[in-house]
Protein backbone atom coordinates (compact mmCIF):
# COMPACT_ATOMS: atom_id res chain seq x y z
CA UNK A 1 0.00 0.00 0.00
CA UNK A 2 1.50 3.36 -0.99
CA UNK A 3 2.04 6.16 1.51
CA UNK A 4 -0.45 8.46 -0.23
CA UNK A 5 -3.16 5.79 -0.15
CA UNK A 6 -2.54 5.24 3.56
CA UNK A 7 -2.88 8.95 4.23
CA UNK A 8 -6.12 9.07 2.26
CA UNK A 9 -7.59 6.15 4.21
CA UNK A 10 -6.71 7.54 7.63
CA UNK A 11 -7.83 11.06 6.70
CA UNK A 12 -11.24 9.73 5.67
CA UNK A 13 -11.41 7.65 8.83
CA UNK A 14 -10.66 10.72 10.94
CA UNK A 15 -13.50 12.62 9.28
CA UNK A 16 -15.96 9.78 9.95
CA UNK A 17 -14.85 9.46 13.57
CA UNK A 18 -15.39 13.20 14.01
CA UNK A 19 -18.89 12.89 12.58
CA UNK A 20 -19.63 9.97 14.89
CA UNK A 21 -18.53 11.89 17.96
CA UNK A 22 -21.36 14.41 17.52
CA UNK A 23 -23.44 14.29 20.70
CA UNK A 24 -26.98 13.02 20.64
CA UNK A 25 -28.03 15.92 22.83
CA UNK A 26 -30.56 16.96 20.19
CA UNK A 27 -32.60 13.94 21.15
CA UNK A 28 -35.17 14.17 23.90
CA UNK A 29 -33.36 13.36 27.14
CA UNK A 30 -34.85 10.90 29.62
CA UNK A 31 -36.24 12.10 32.91
CA UNK A 32 -33.82 12.44 35.82
CA UNK A 33 -34.25 12.56 39.57
CA UNK A 34 -33.98 16.34 39.49
CA UNK A 35 -37.05 16.62 37.27
CA UNK A 36 -39.26 14.52 39.57
CA UNK A 37 -41.42 16.03 42.33
CA UNK A 38 -39.66 16.53 45.66
CA UNK A 39 -42.55 14.92 47.57
CA UNK A 40 -45.81 13.11 46.98
CA UNK A 41 -48.71 15.42 46.30
CA UNK A 42 -50.96 13.22 48.42
CA UNK A 43 -50.00 13.07 52.10
CA UNK A 44 -51.84 11.68 55.10
CA UNK A 45 -51.17 11.08 58.77
CA UNK A 46 -52.05 7.43 58.11
CA UNK A 47 -49.09 7.03 55.75
CA UNK A 48 -46.18 8.09 57.88
CA UNK A 49 -42.67 7.28 56.79
CA UNK A 50 -40.86 4.75 58.95
CA UNK A 51 -37.32 5.90 59.82
CA UNK A 52 -34.88 3.40 58.37
CA UNK A 53 -37.75 1.25 57.16
CA UNK A 54 -37.46 -1.16 54.27
CA UNK A 55 -39.98 -2.91 52.06
CA UNK A 56 -37.84 -6.00 51.54
CA UNK A 57 -40.06 -9.05 52.07
CA UNK A 58 -42.95 -6.66 52.60
CA UNK A 59 -45.42 -9.53 52.85
CA UNK A 60 -43.91 -10.56 56.20
CA UNK A 61 -45.32 -7.38 57.72
CA UNK A 62 -48.81 -8.91 57.57
CA UNK A 63 -47.67 -11.55 60.10
CA UNK A 64 -49.53 -14.32 58.27
CA UNK A 65 -47.59 -17.63 58.15
CA UNK A 66 -49.84 -19.02 55.41
CA UNK A 67 -49.14 -16.03 53.17
CA UNK A 68 -45.42 -16.37 53.85
CA UNK A 69 -45.54 -20.04 52.85
CA UNK A 70 -47.47 -19.29 49.66
CA UNK A 71 -44.95 -16.67 48.54
CA UNK A 72 -42.03 -19.00 49.29
CA UNK A 73 -43.69 -21.67 47.13
CA UNK A 74 -44.36 -19.09 44.42
CA UNK A 75 -40.72 -18.02 44.34
CA UNK A 76 -39.68 -21.67 43.99
CA UNK A 77 -42.33 -22.94 41.57
CA UNK A 78 -44.08 -20.09 39.74
CA UNK A 79 -43.72 -20.74 36.00
CA UNK A 80 -43.86 -17.09 34.93
CA UNK A 81 -40.90 -16.50 37.23
CA UNK A 82 -39.08 -19.51 35.79
CA UNK A 83 -39.65 -18.21 32.25
CA UNK A 84 -38.23 -14.82 33.24
CA UNK A 85 -35.22 -16.61 34.76
CA UNK A 86 -34.68 -18.50 31.49
CA UNK A 87 -34.73 -15.24 29.55
CA UNK A 88 -32.15 -13.86 31.96
CA UNK A 89 -29.85 -16.83 31.37
CA UNK A 90 -30.28 -16.54 27.60
CA UNK A 91 -29.31 -12.88 27.78
CA UNK A 92 -26.27 -13.79 29.90
CA UNK A 93 -25.22 -16.33 27.25
CA UNK A 94 -25.69 -13.73 24.49
CA UNK A 95 -23.50 -11.28 26.44
CA UNK A 96 -20.75 -13.87 26.84
CA UNK A 97 -21.08 -14.75 23.17
CA UNK A 98 -20.52 -11.09 22.27
CA UNK A 99 -17.47 -11.00 24.55
CA UNK A 100 -16.04 -13.99 22.68
CA UNK A 101 -15.49 -11.77 19.61
CA UNK A 102 -12.56 -10.17 21.47
CA UNK A 103 -10.59 -13.35 20.88
CA UNK A 104 -9.26 -14.89 17.67
CA UNK A 105 -10.96 -17.77 15.92
CA UNK A 106 -8.64 -20.77 15.65
CA UNK A 107 -9.24 -23.88 13.56
CA UNK A 108 -7.46 -27.16 12.94
CA UNK A 109 -7.27 -28.90 9.57
CA UNK A 110 -5.65 -32.09 8.33
CA UNK A 111 -5.99 -34.07 5.13
CA UNK A 112 -4.58 -35.78 2.08
CA UNK A 113 -4.67 -34.25 -1.39
CA UNK A 114 -4.44 -35.90 -4.83
CA UNK A 115 -5.33 -34.27 -8.16
CA UNK A 116 -5.15 -34.79 -11.91
CA UNK A 117 -4.92 -32.16 -14.67
CA UNK A 118 -6.77 -32.50 -17.97
CA UNK A 119 -4.60 -33.17 -21.01
CA UNK A 120 -7.29 -31.94 -23.38
CA UNK A 121 -6.70 -28.36 -22.34
CA UNK A 122 -3.35 -28.32 -24.13
CA UNK A 123 -2.79 -28.07 -27.90
CA UNK A 124 -2.71 -31.48 -29.41
CA UNK A 125 -4.06 -34.64 -27.88
CA UNK A 126 -2.30 -35.47 -24.65
CA UNK A 127 -3.16 -37.77 -21.82
CA UNK A 128 -4.19 -36.54 -18.42
CA UNK A 129 -1.43 -35.42 -16.11
CA UNK A 130 -1.71 -36.75 -12.56
CA UNK A 131 -0.11 -34.70 -9.81
CA UNK A 132 1.66 -36.21 -6.90
CA UNK A 133 -0.38 -36.59 -3.71
CA UNK A 134 0.64 -35.11 -0.38
CA UNK A 135 -0.40 -34.91 3.25
CA UNK A 136 -1.06 -31.67 5.15
CA UNK A 137 -1.96 -30.52 8.65
CA UNK A 138 -2.06 -27.15 10.31
CA UNK A 139 -3.74 -24.40 12.34
CA UNK A 140 -5.48 -21.34 10.92
CA UNK A 141 -6.57 -18.25 12.80
CA UNK A 142 -8.62 -15.12 12.15
CA UNK A 143 -8.68 -12.11 14.45
CA UNK A 144 -10.61 -8.87 13.99
CA UNK A 145 -8.77 -5.97 15.63
CA UNK A 146 -11.26 -3.62 17.34
CA UNK A 147 -9.58 -0.38 16.28
CA UNK A 148 -12.70 1.81 16.37
CA UNK A 149 -14.59 0.07 19.21
CA UNK A 150 -17.27 -1.67 17.16
CA UNK A 151 -16.90 -4.90 19.10
CA UNK A 152 -16.84 -3.00 22.40
CA UNK A 153 -20.12 -1.29 21.51
CA UNK A 154 -21.69 -4.64 20.65
CA UNK A 155 -20.59 -6.09 24.00
CA UNK A 156 -21.94 -3.02 25.77
CA UNK A 157 -25.32 -3.47 24.07
CA UNK A 158 -25.54 -7.14 25.08
CA UNK A 159 -24.55 -6.31 28.65
CA UNK A 160 -27.29 -3.68 28.86
CA UNK A 161 -29.81 -6.17 27.49
CA UNK A 162 -28.68 -8.69 30.10
CA UNK A 163 -29.18 -6.12 32.86
CA UNK A 164 -32.62 -5.40 31.40
CA UNK A 165 -33.57 -9.07 31.77
CA UNK A 166 -32.36 -8.98 35.38
CA UNK A 167 -34.70 -6.07 36.01
CA UNK A 168 -37.44 -7.93 34.15
CA UNK A 169 -36.95 -10.87 36.51
CA UNK A 170 -37.22 -8.56 39.52
CA UNK A 171 -40.40 -7.09 38.02
CA UNK A 172 -41.84 -10.58 37.57
CA UNK A 173 -40.99 -11.27 41.22
CA UNK A 174 -42.80 -8.12 42.37
CA UNK A 175 -45.83 -8.89 40.22
CA UNK A 176 -45.99 -12.53 41.32
CA UNK A 177 -45.77 -11.77 45.05
CA UNK A 178 -48.39 -9.03 44.68
CA UNK A 179 -50.76 -11.38 42.82
CA UNK A 180 -50.37 -14.07 45.47
CA UNK A 181 -51.03 -11.61 48.30
CA UNK A 182 -54.03 -9.99 46.59
CA UNK A 183 -55.61 -13.34 45.68
CA UNK A 184 -54.97 -14.65 49.19
CA UNK A 185 -56.69 -11.66 50.77
CA UNK A 186 -59.62 -12.06 48.39
CA UNK A 187 -59.89 -15.73 49.38
CA UNK A 188 -59.89 -14.93 53.09
CA UNK A 189 -62.58 -12.27 52.60
CA UNK A 190 -64.73 -14.73 50.63
CA UNK A 191 -64.37 -17.36 53.33
CA UNK A 192 -65.31 -14.77 55.96
CA UNK A 193 -68.35 -13.70 53.92
CA UNK A 194 -69.41 -17.35 53.73
CA UNK A 195 -69.19 -17.64 57.51
CA UNK A 196 -71.23 -14.45 57.93
CA UNK A 197 -73.87 -15.65 55.47
CA UNK A 198 -74.24 -18.97 57.29
CA UNK A 199 -74.47 -17.20 60.65
CA UNK A 200 -77.19 -14.88 59.34
CA UNK A 201 -79.06 -17.86 57.92
CA UNK A 202 -79.16 -19.35 61.42
CA UNK A 203 -80.36 -16.11 62.99
CA UNK A 204 -82.91 -15.58 60.23
CA UNK A 205 -84.25 -19.10 60.76
CA UNK A 206 -84.92 -18.12 64.37
CA UNK A 207 -87.02 -15.20 63.09
CA UNK A 208 -88.90 -17.66 60.84
CA UNK A 209 -89.69 -19.81 63.85
CA UNK A 210 -90.84 -16.75 65.83
CA UNK A 211 -93.11 -15.68 62.97
CA UNK A 212 -94.55 -19.20 62.66
CA UNK A 213 -95.22 -19.37 66.41
CA UNK A 214 -96.96 -15.99 66.36
CA UNK A 215 -98.99 -17.04 63.32
CA UNK A 216 -100.08 -20.27 65.00
CA UNK A 217 -101.05 -18.24 68.06
CA UNK A 218 -103.07 -15.89 65.81
CA UNK A 219 -100.82 -12.98 66.80
CA UNK A 220 -99.48 -12.40 63.27
CA UNK A 221 -100.57 -12.94 59.70
CA UNK A 222 -99.16 -15.53 57.31
CA UNK A 223 -97.54 -12.64 55.46
CA UNK A 224 -95.06 -12.31 58.33
CA UNK A 225 -94.05 -15.95 57.87
CA UNK A 226 -93.65 -15.50 54.11
CA UNK A 227 -91.51 -12.38 54.58
CA UNK A 228 -89.31 -14.18 57.11
CA UNK A 229 -88.81 -17.09 54.70
CA UNK A 230 -88.12 -14.64 51.88
CA UNK A 231 -85.26 -13.06 53.85
CA UNK A 232 -83.86 -16.45 54.76
CA UNK A 233 -83.80 -17.78 51.20
CA UNK A 234 -82.34 -14.55 49.88
CA UNK A 235 -79.37 -15.01 52.19
CA UNK A 236 -79.11 -18.77 51.59
CA UNK A 237 -79.03 -18.25 47.82
CA UNK A 238 -75.73 -16.34 48.12
CA UNK A 239 -73.92 -19.31 49.68
CA UNK A 240 -73.43 -21.45 46.51
CA UNK A 241 -71.88 -18.55 44.61
CA UNK A 242 -69.59 -17.76 47.55
CA UNK A 243 -68.46 -21.40 47.58
CA UNK A 244 -67.79 -21.22 43.85
CA UNK A 245 -65.79 -18.00 44.26
CA UNK A 246 -63.72 -19.63 47.01
CA UNK A 247 -62.87 -22.55 44.74
CA UNK A 248 -61.89 -20.16 41.94
CA UNK A 249 -59.58 -18.20 44.26
CA UNK A 250 -57.95 -21.41 45.51
CA UNK A 251 -57.39 -22.53 41.93
CA UNK A 252 -55.84 -19.16 41.06
CA UNK A 253 -53.48 -19.43 44.01
CA UNK A 254 -52.62 -22.97 42.95
CA UNK A 255 -51.54 -21.71 39.53
CA UNK A 256 -49.44 -18.97 41.11
CA UNK A 257 -47.59 -21.41 43.36
CA UNK A 258 -47.32 -24.16 40.73
CA UNK A 259 -49.72 -26.60 42.41
CA UNK A 260 -52.75 -28.47 41.12
CA UNK A 261 -56.16 -27.59 42.66
CA UNK A 262 -56.44 -30.57 45.07
CA UNK A 263 -53.08 -29.78 46.70
CA UNK A 264 -53.89 -26.07 46.88
CA UNK A 265 -57.28 -26.85 48.42
CA UNK A 266 -55.63 -28.91 51.18
CA UNK A 267 -53.51 -25.89 52.04
CA UNK A 268 -56.22 -23.20 51.85
CA UNK A 269 -59.65 -24.75 52.38
CA UNK A 270 -59.58 -24.04 56.11
CA UNK A 271 -60.82 -20.44 56.67
CA UNK A 272 -58.47 -17.98 58.28
CA UNK A 273 -58.73 -14.40 59.53
CA UNK A 274 -57.86 -11.36 57.47
CA UNK A 275 -54.47 -9.91 58.47
CA UNK A 276 -54.09 -6.47 59.98
CA UNK A 277 -54.74 -3.81 57.35
CA UNK A 278 -53.38 -0.84 59.32
CA UNK A 279 -49.71 -0.67 58.41
CA UNK A 280 -47.55 2.42 58.10
CA UNK A 281 -45.77 2.54 54.76
CA UNK A 282 -42.31 3.85 54.00
CA UNK A 283 -43.11 5.76 50.82
CA UNK A 284 -39.82 7.64 50.56
CA UNK A 285 -39.62 10.28 47.84
CA UNK A 286 -40.58 10.02 44.15
CA UNK A 287 -36.93 9.89 43.07
CA UNK A 288 -36.56 6.56 44.93
CA UNK A 289 -38.67 4.95 42.22
CA UNK A 290 -35.79 5.35 39.74
CA UNK A 291 -33.81 2.68 41.57
CA UNK A 292 -36.59 0.66 43.21
CA UNK A 293 -39.03 0.10 40.35
CA UNK A 294 -37.82 -2.83 38.22
CA UNK A 295 -39.74 -1.60 35.17
CA UNK A 296 -37.88 1.73 35.29
CA UNK A 297 -34.55 -0.03 35.66
CA UNK A 298 -35.46 -2.29 32.74
CA UNK A 299 -36.43 0.69 30.59
CA UNK A 300 -33.14 2.37 31.50
CA UNK A 301 -31.15 -0.71 30.47
CA UNK A 302 -33.12 -0.98 27.21
CA UNK A 303 -32.22 2.64 26.53
CA UNK A 304 -28.54 1.90 27.16
CA UNK A 305 -28.73 -1.07 24.79
CA UNK A 306 -30.37 1.07 22.08
CA UNK A 307 -27.67 3.73 22.47
CA UNK A 308 -24.96 1.07 22.14
CA UNK A 309 -26.65 -0.37 19.04
CA UNK A 310 -26.64 3.12 17.53
CA UNK A 311 -22.89 3.24 18.12
CA UNK A 312 -22.49 -0.11 16.37
CA UNK A 313 -24.51 1.12 13.39
CA UNK A 314 -22.38 4.26 13.11
CA UNK A 315 -19.13 2.32 13.27
CA UNK A 316 -20.15 0.24 10.28
CA UNK A 317 -18.93 3.24 8.24
CA UNK A 318 -15.36 2.62 9.43
CA UNK A 319 -12.76 0.19 8.05
CA UNK A 320 -12.32 -3.28 9.50
CA UNK A 321 -8.86 -4.69 10.19
CA UNK A 322 -8.62 -8.47 10.20
CA UNK A 323 -5.52 -10.58 10.62
CA UNK A 324 -5.62 -13.96 8.90
CA UNK A 325 -2.85 -16.42 9.65
CA UNK A 326 -1.99 -20.08 9.40
CA UNK A 327 0.78 -22.44 10.36
CA UNK A 328 1.08 -26.03 9.31
CA UNK A 329 3.02 -28.74 7.55
CA UNK A 330 2.82 -30.53 4.21
CA UNK A 331 4.72 -33.48 2.79
CA UNK A 332 4.36 -36.14 0.12
CA UNK A 333 5.04 -38.88 2.61
CA UNK A 334 3.32 -39.21 5.94
CA UNK A 335 6.61 -39.90 7.80
CA UNK A 336 8.01 -36.58 6.55
CA UNK A 337 4.99 -34.56 7.67
CA UNK A 338 6.73 -33.14 10.75
CA UNK A 339 10.18 -32.74 9.31
CA UNK A 340 12.03 -29.44 9.62
CA UNK A 341 11.61 -28.68 5.92
CA UNK A 342 7.87 -29.37 5.75
CA UNK A 343 6.53 -26.46 7.82
CA UNK A 344 4.49 -23.70 6.17
CA UNK A 345 3.09 -20.43 7.48
CA UNK A 346 1.34 -17.30 6.30
CA UNK A 347 0.18 -13.96 7.77
CA UNK A 348 -2.27 -11.73 5.91
CA UNK A 349 -3.44 -8.50 7.58
CA UNK A 350 -6.49 -7.22 5.68
CA UNK A 351 -8.02 -3.76 5.85
CA UNK A 352 -11.52 -3.80 4.37
CA UNK A 353 -13.67 -0.74 3.93
CA UNK A 354 -17.08 -0.64 2.32
CA UNK A 355 -17.27 2.59 0.32
CA UNK A 356 -20.78 2.23 -1.10
CA UNK A 357 -23.64 -0.14 -0.28
CA UNK A 358 -26.67 1.62 -1.70
CA UNK A 359 -27.12 3.71 1.51
CA UNK A 360 -27.93 0.57 3.55
CA UNK A 361 -25.70 1.69 6.43
CA UNK A 362 -27.22 5.16 6.37
CA UNK A 363 -30.71 3.81 6.89
CA UNK A 364 -29.42 1.37 9.49
CA UNK A 365 -28.22 4.37 11.50
CA UNK A 366 -31.59 6.08 11.03
CA UNK A 367 -33.37 2.96 12.26
CA UNK A 368 -31.05 2.63 15.27
CA UNK A 369 -31.52 6.31 16.15
CA UNK A 370 -35.31 5.97 16.04
CA UNK A 371 -35.06 2.85 18.18
CA UNK A 372 -33.10 4.86 20.74
CA UNK A 373 -35.68 7.67 20.64
CA UNK A 374 -38.39 5.08 21.22
CA UNK A 375 -36.42 3.73 24.20
CA UNK A 376 -36.19 7.28 25.61
CA UNK A 377 -39.94 7.73 25.27
CA UNK A 378 -40.53 4.33 26.88
CA UNK A 379 -38.29 5.26 29.81
CA UNK A 380 -40.03 8.59 30.36
CA UNK A 381 -43.42 6.90 30.16
CA UNK A 382 -42.32 4.30 32.73
CA UNK A 383 -41.30 7.04 35.15
CA UNK A 384 -44.56 8.95 34.70
CA UNK A 385 -46.61 5.77 35.13
CA UNK A 386 -44.67 4.89 38.28
CA UNK A 387 -45.32 8.26 39.90
CA UNK A 388 -48.97 8.22 38.87
CA UNK A 389 -49.55 4.66 40.11
CA UNK A 390 -47.94 5.46 43.45
CA UNK A 391 -49.99 8.64 43.92
CA UNK A 392 -53.19 6.70 43.13
CA UNK A 393 -52.22 3.85 45.45
CA UNK A 394 -51.53 6.26 48.31
CA UNK A 395 -54.94 7.88 47.87
CA UNK A 396 -56.76 4.56 47.54
CA UNK A 397 -55.21 3.04 50.64
CA UNK A 398 -56.03 6.07 52.79
CA UNK A 399 -59.59 6.14 51.46
CA UNK A 400 -59.94 2.43 52.25
CA UNK A 401 -58.95 3.03 55.86
CA UNK A 402 -61.49 5.83 56.24
CA UNK A 403 -64.12 3.62 54.58
CA UNK A 404 -63.47 0.87 57.14
CA UNK A 405 -63.85 3.28 60.07
CA UNK A 406 -67.23 4.50 58.84
CA UNK A 407 -68.45 1.01 57.91
CA UNK A 408 -67.61 -0.27 61.39
CA UNK A 409 -69.85 2.45 62.87
CA UNK A 410 -72.54 1.46 60.37
CA UNK A 411 -72.40 -2.18 61.49
CA UNK A 412 -72.76 -1.17 65.13
CA UNK A 413 -75.92 0.80 64.32
CA UNK A 414 -77.28 -2.00 62.11
CA UNK A 415 -76.97 -4.51 64.95
CA UNK A 416 -78.68 -2.11 67.34
CA UNK A 417 -81.50 -1.52 64.87
CA UNK A 418 -81.95 -5.28 64.37
CA UNK A 419 -82.11 -5.91 68.11
CA UNK A 420 -84.73 -3.20 68.62
CA UNK A 421 -86.79 -4.33 65.62
CA UNK A 422 -86.94 -7.93 66.94
CA UNK A 423 -87.94 -6.80 70.43
CA UNK A 424 -90.65 -4.52 69.10
CA UNK A 425 -91.94 -7.28 66.81
CA UNK A 426 -92.18 -9.71 69.71
CA UNK A 427 -94.17 -7.09 71.62
CA UNK A 428 -96.38 -6.46 68.55
CA UNK A 429 -95.16 -2.87 68.40
CA UNK A 430 -93.70 -3.03 64.85
CA UNK A 431 -94.40 -5.03 61.70
CA UNK A 432 -92.29 -7.83 60.24
CA UNK A 433 -91.06 -5.48 57.52
CA UNK A 434 -88.99 -3.61 60.12
CA UNK A 435 -87.29 -6.86 61.13
CA UNK A 436 -86.73 -7.86 57.49
CA UNK A 437 -85.19 -4.48 56.64
CA UNK A 438 -82.98 -4.63 59.73
CA UNK A 439 -81.81 -8.15 58.81
CA UNK A 440 -80.98 -7.13 55.24
CA UNK A 441 -79.12 -4.04 56.45
CA UNK A 442 -77.17 -6.01 59.04
CA UNK A 443 -76.02 -8.60 56.51
CA UNK A 444 -75.19 -5.93 53.93
CA UNK A 445 -73.22 -3.94 56.49
CA UNK A 446 -71.12 -6.90 57.62
CA UNK A 447 -70.46 -7.93 54.02
CA UNK A 448 -69.50 -4.37 53.18
CA UNK A 449 -67.10 -4.27 56.13
CA UNK A 450 -65.38 -7.49 55.07
CA UNK A 451 -65.06 -6.22 51.51
CA UNK A 452 -63.69 -2.90 52.78
CA UNK A 453 -61.08 -4.68 54.88
CA UNK A 454 -60.06 -6.85 51.93
CA UNK A 455 -59.97 -3.77 49.72
CA UNK A 456 -57.64 -2.03 52.16
CA UNK A 457 -55.31 -5.03 52.11
CA UNK A 458 -55.28 -5.28 48.31
CA UNK A 459 -54.76 -1.53 47.97
CA UNK A 460 -51.86 -1.82 50.39
CA UNK A 461 -50.41 -4.56 48.17
CA UNK A 462 -50.89 -2.28 45.16
CA UNK A 463 -49.02 0.45 47.03
CA UNK A 464 -46.10 -1.85 47.76
CA UNK A 465 -46.11 -2.93 44.12
CA UNK A 466 -46.19 0.70 42.93
CA UNK A 467 -43.23 1.47 45.20
CA UNK A 468 -41.24 -1.30 43.54
CA UNK A 469 -41.87 -4.01 46.11
CA UNK A 470 -38.56 -3.39 47.80
CA UNK A 471 -36.87 -6.04 45.62
CA UNK A 472 -33.47 -4.96 44.36
CA UNK A 473 -33.26 -5.72 40.61
CA UNK A 474 -29.47 -6.01 40.92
Amino acid sequence: MTTSLKRLIFSAASIIVALMSVSISQAQQPLSADSLPQAWSYTSDRLQEIPGGSNDHWWSRFSDPTLDSLIVLGIERNYDLKIASRRQEMARAAMNQARATWYPTIGLSAGWTAAQSSGANNRGAKSSIPSESYFNAGLNASWEIDIFGKIASGVKAKKAQYNATRAEYAGAMVSMTAQIASTYFTLRSQQRQLQVAKAHCESQMKIVNIAKARYEASLASKLDVAQAWQTYYTTASTIPMLVSSIHASINSLGILIGEFPPEAARMLAQPGPLPNWKINVNTGVPADLLRRRPDIVEAEMQLAAAAANLGVAKKDFLPTLTIEGSIGTAARRLDNLFGSDSFTWSVAPTLSWTLFDGFARKYSVVSAREEMQSAIDSYNLSVLNAVGETESALSTYDASLRHIDLTQQLCVQNQEALRLAIERYKDSLSPMTDVVNAQVNALAGETQLIEAQASALTSLVSLYEALGGGIDPQ
